[in-house]
């Protein structure tokens, strides 16, 4: 059963943790209830020991009776009754007495002390969040203030080259319509975008959060005016020493340097200046004074106080000052004084733009690296806390077990005669099971799973130089020139040439089940997460399982899982098939189906990563425990929904899937290899979405006319040379050239404005492929292929014997038209050599 650590997650990190903490809340409710209980049963047997009490003192004001016969068996009952109330009253008051020692006071610390850990635990959490919600609203506005500066760069670039073409390129003169540019003025979420963002001491504010600490600042702050000599009357200045105060007393600053820290802030930003003195310092003194400046006044939304007398030339007075109301010095005039209103007077418009979508670039960049630093920060604090409180939410329930032994206890030991109340009691408390109440918690109220959102940069050129980790697979195999990403191979090959290292089969496998630390994991993230040439060197620093740590972590990491989400609910689909229906291999034929219809990046990465796991289970020697602890810690590397919900948490399919993909990797990996053969052999280029047909009466038939037409292009393609080297970039290919030299297409994602790309392949038989046995996963020169996966055909499109039987029905009486040629005959299937294209994991050549 998974803990707190992997079962309140969520997109927004607040919902899951939310959900938590109102549970944690409840909990702390009922060690209030508990507490309660405890409370009022000791007043009330102290109330009833007092009543016991008071009985003898009542009977004894009768004057007469039982007092004047010492002898009488009558008296000797009644001393024995008077005797046992006069003890039950004691034996109440110790009961009473017990209770608040053993139970009440105890338990009332206890329950003071978890309280304010989870009060604390959740104040810290929240604080996070707030600021990293923060940043991901700046990074969103600075990401639209650099998109909204290369639109303005891109649109005065296209002004330019239409309105100033040369003579040959410039439109004829019988042409009817001329180019007209229309410049589209700026929307106003665009113009909102610009909203100016103040960095004060060690916090960012918006300005409506600035506003609400001016107002009270400036309503709180001790203001006047200061005279300067010469230079006349400052009004609306405050002393420095009042600034500190107020920052000590109402914004619980804590240390001076860090009030005058802010202080030079509102400087820097504009809402404050020094009078009197040189420069623009910011100090806790009570002889420097400090003017507001009107834009503080603006923010605050607070009338700015004005001199009531006209100016006048300044009179100095017997006090050496002067009565001029001037405001602001002359230099601080004249250096903000510009003719032109441009910080460079030789600068083009053009330049001028360049320079600003420059500069917005990169101010997005430093925003985006700050809020991934917050998120990680956010996650390892998150990892801690709940760990944290799941203990402290066992050690709650454990309390309250004890609670429940000592309450009756406290009854049991001094009153036997309430032993079938006792008995009862205690087993209530034997039925308290503190870990079954923690799994229900788990069960009824998780909201997901460990899986981290990652903001990527967005470049407006589409490249990915500088990021490898949140980067669509793809993309980050096309900047490695790699069919798998370098990140992938690198980590796998380290693995493997230091599993040696390891002491014992044991530790070999338990690489992969350590719980490694978020934090340390993200420290080795940071020094690869860089977008270039990944050194093993880097790895030497830290121990193996984080190295493993952070392949899972880079796949969690992606936009989409290994196997794309798309295909989720037909693997729900396969699994939840009744067995009677399905056997094995129906299944496994299925599932090569399915993963025919992913991207010829996520096939070759996923082989790798199957290959790797497989070696590791086969020379290790695992037994099934280990399979399927393997599988689940995997499952969500591999396989995840678009959308989490509470149904989803509890499926196993991808744990399902992952045990199929190694107890048959060799099977589901070669049937694609083949799938993918014949569906590019007798590709025509024609990229129409068809229907996807499910009649295989056929298949044998179509299956040999499709091998023949494929020799047969062989045997034309020995006749001529054909390069490999790739056309020029402008040239859209639009079908194979070659015989079984066939180009492979790499379906882009759905944001990518690049052409498909296609890379070669290379040809060779089944019987001629290498076959590992070490640990090795080849990523460098000179090693072997990375993969033997082939590209499936894509989603929503027919195999090629469906779509050749629907365009042609002569198949059944021996005649066929394949790739443009008529058939009469087809050679027997067993006669035919296996052709097969195998991946090698070496630079793309377009």
């Amino acid at each position: 059963m998974p803990g707190f650590a992997d079962s309140f997650w969520s997109g927004d990190y607040a919902a899951g943790l939310g959900v938590l903490f109102g549970k944690l809340r409840q909990g702390v409710m009922e060690n209030r209830q508990l507490l309660t209980m405890a409370r009022l049963r000791a007043e009330a047997e102290e109330t009833y020991g007092s009543r016991l009490a008071d009985i003898a003192p009542a009977t004894d004001k009768f004057s007469g009776g039982f007092s004047r016969d010492d002898g009488a068996t009558v008296r000797k009952a009644y001393d024995g009754m008077r005797t046992e109330m006069q003890d039950a009253a004691r034996c109440h008051q110790r009961i009473a007495q017990n209770i608040r020692d053993l139970v009440v006071n105890p338990f009332s610390r206890w329950c003071d002390a978890h309280e304010h850990r989870v009060q604390d635990s959740q104040d810290e959490l929240q604080s996070r969040t707030k600021a990293h919600d923060r940043q991901a609203e700046v990074v969103r506005k600075l990401r639209s203030n650099y998109f909204n500066r290369c639109r303005l760069v891109e649109d005065l670039e296209e002004e330019n080259n239409l309105g100033f073409q040369d003579p040959e390129t410039s439109p004829s003169a019988n042409q009817h319509k001329i180019p007209e540019i229309k410049v589209q003025p700026l929307r106003e979420d665009e113009v909102s975008d610009d909203e100016e963002i103040f960095e004060i001491g060690d916090e960012v504010y918006q300005p409506e959060q600035l506003k609400k600490i001016l107002s009270q600042m400036l309503s709180a702050i001790k203001m006047g005016e200061t005279k300067v000599p010469i230079l006349g009357t400052y009004i609306n200045t405050s002393a420095g020493s009042d600034i500190v105060e107020f920052m000590q007393r109402d914004m619980a600053i804590s240390s001076v340097s860090y009030a005058e820290r802010i202080g030079q802030d509102l400087i820097a930003n504009g809402l404050l200046r020094l009078v009197g003195n040189v420069g623009n310092t910011f100090a806790n003194s009570s002889k420097m004074f400090y003017q507001w400046r009107p834009k503080a006044f603006k923010i605050a939304g607070i009338a700015e106080k004005k001199l009531n007398r006209t100016f006048s030339f300044p009179v100095t007075g017997s006090d050496g000052g002067s009565d001029s109301p001037v405001v602001g010095t002359v230099s601080e005039y004249l250096a903000n004084w510009n003719v032109l209103s441009n910080r460079d007077p030789n600068e083009t418009p053009p330049k001028r733009l360049q320079r600003e979508a420059r500069e917005a670039d990169e101010k997005y960049k430093v925003a985006v690296r700050k809020l991934d630093e917050l998120r990680c920060e956010l996650e390892q604090a998150i990892f801690v806390h709940l760990k944290f409180l799941e203990r402290c939410e066992l050690d709650r329930l454990k309390a309250i077990k004890t609670v429940i032994l000592d309450f009756s206890g406290t009854i049991g030991n001094v009153i036997p005669s309430l032993q079938a109340t006792v008995d009862r009691m205690v087993l209530f408390q034997e039925t308290v099971q503190p870990a079954s109440d923690l799994r229900y918690l788990l069960e009824n109220y998780r909201t997901g799973s460990f899986v981290p959102k990652v903001v990527v940069y967005e470049n407006y050129y589409n490249k990915v130089d500088e990021q490898t980790f949140g980067v669509d697979l793809e993309a980050r195999a096309r900047a490695d020139k790699k069919r798998v990403p370098a990140i992938v191979t690198t980590i796998l090959t380290y693995l493997d040439h230091h599993y040696p290292d390891l002491e014992g089969d044991e530790a070999r496998r338990a690489v992969w089940l350590v719980d490694v630390p978020l934090a340390q994991t993200h420290k080795l993230r940071a020094k690869v997460n860089d977008g270039r040439a990944i050194s093993p060197d880097v790895f030497d620093a830290f121990d193996i399982p984080t190295v493993a740590g952070l392949l899972k972590l880079y796949l969690l990491e992606l936009p989409d899982s290994l196997v794309s989400a798309h295909v989720y609910e037909i693997i729900r689909t396969i699994y939840t098939t009744s067995a009677a229906d399905a056997t094995e291999n129906s299944r496994i034929a299925v599932l090569q189906q399915t993963l025919s219809q992913l991207r010829l990046t996520n096939i070759a990465t996923l082989d790798a990563c199957m290959n790797h796991f497989t070696r590791l289970i086969d020379l290790t020697s695992a037994d099934e425990e280990y399979i399927a602890a393997l599988a689940a810690s995997l499952a969500p590397c591999i396989l995840r929904p678009r959308t989490e919900t509470s149904l989803t948490l509890e499926e196993k399919h991808s744990a399902r899937l992952v045990r199929d993909l190694f107890a048959h990797k060799d099977a589901i990996f070669n049937e694609l290899k083949r799938m993918s053969t014949l569906s590019h052999s007798s590709s025509v280029g024609d990229n129409r979405p068809r229907a996807i047909s499910s009649d295989e009466s056929n298949r044998k038939a179509l299956v040999e006319e499709r091998n023949r037409a494929l020799l047969e292009k062989a045997t034309a393609s020995r006749s001529r040379a054909t390069s490999p080297a790739p056309g020029p970039r402008g040239h859209r290919r639009e079908r194979s050239s070659g015989g079984p030299e066939t180009r492979f297409p790499i379906q882009t994602s759905p944001t990518s404005t690049e052409r498909n790309r296609v890379s070669l392949g290379s040809v060779g038989g089944i019987e001629g492929r290498l076959k590992r046995t070490s640990l090795d996963v080849p990523g460098t020169e000179g090693s072997a292929a990375v993969s033997d996966t082939l590209n499936g055909s894509a989603p929503g499109k027919s195999t090629d014997a469906e779509a050749g039987e629907k365009r042609d029905s002569g198949s059944r009486v021996g005649t066929k038209f394949v790739g443009g040629r008529r058939v009469t005959s087809s050679p027997p299937l067993d006669s035919l050599p296996i052709r097969g294209v195998t991946l090698e994991d070496k630079p793309m050549d377009d």
